[in-house]
């Protein structure tokens, strides 16, 4: 979840990718002109890829020691963060689980929770990390990263198939991870745990 600590971690490119246009996207002017616009991933990850910004003071909100003494901050509806792209991991796949669901419910769109093994950085643990999947022709594939937020990994035929690719990527052991429908908190006896 937290961009700042990437500059000192390994990483290895191991993830495959979808083709991405090399040029611009066309800019909507609103998300509701963007929702008429869009009908695929790429648009939508390329848009994210060209706006996004990472937010690091944002990410020690959420933090384990965080949430332990408050109230974590709201997470962005898809309108606001479409017109303020500035957040963190949780932000933009809620924005484009969202997103995807209503420009193209075929495709399935989900949030991929990924539990790493924790981190400290000035006094606050951190250890999950969210993204979005969706489904096409049987298939996985995993976009709307914080960490490189234009781009789309897959095909993968499963999750735990993209997470062993992932945890190379980032360079962090993967604890555990869930595929979920929902944002809200899932009890750690459904834990999909490696």
């Amino acid at each position: 979840m937290h961009k700042g600590l990437t500059p000192w971690l390994p990483r290895v490119a191991a993830c495959s990718t979808l083709p991405t246009a090399a040029e611009p996207v066309a800019s909507a002017p609103s998300y509701t002109q963007a929702l008429q616009d869009w009908r695929q991933p790429e648009e939508l990850s390329a848009w994210a890829g060209q706006r996004f910004r990472y937010d690091p003071a944002r990410a020690l909100q959420f933090s384990a020691m965080q949430r332990s003494v408050s109230t974590p901050p709201t997470i962005a509806e898809p309108a606001a963060f479409f017109d303020a792209p500035v957040g963190v991991c949780l932000d933009l796949s809620r924005f484009a689980v969202e997103t995807l669901r209503r420009v193209g419910p075929q495709l399935q769109a989900r949030y991929l929770m990924i539990e790493f093994e924790p981190v400290t950085l000035n006094g606050h643990v951190l250890r999950l990390h969210w993204i979005a999947s969706f489904r096409r022709d049987g298939q996985i594939y995993f976009l709307a990263d914080s960490e490189r937020p234009g781009h789309i990994a897959g095909p993968y035929a499963t999750a735990q198939a993209f997470i062993d690719d992932y945890a190379v990527y980032r360079g962090r052991p993967v604890v555990r991870f869930l595929e979920l429908d929902s944002l809200q908190r899932q009890p750690r006896t459904l834990a999909a745990v490696r």
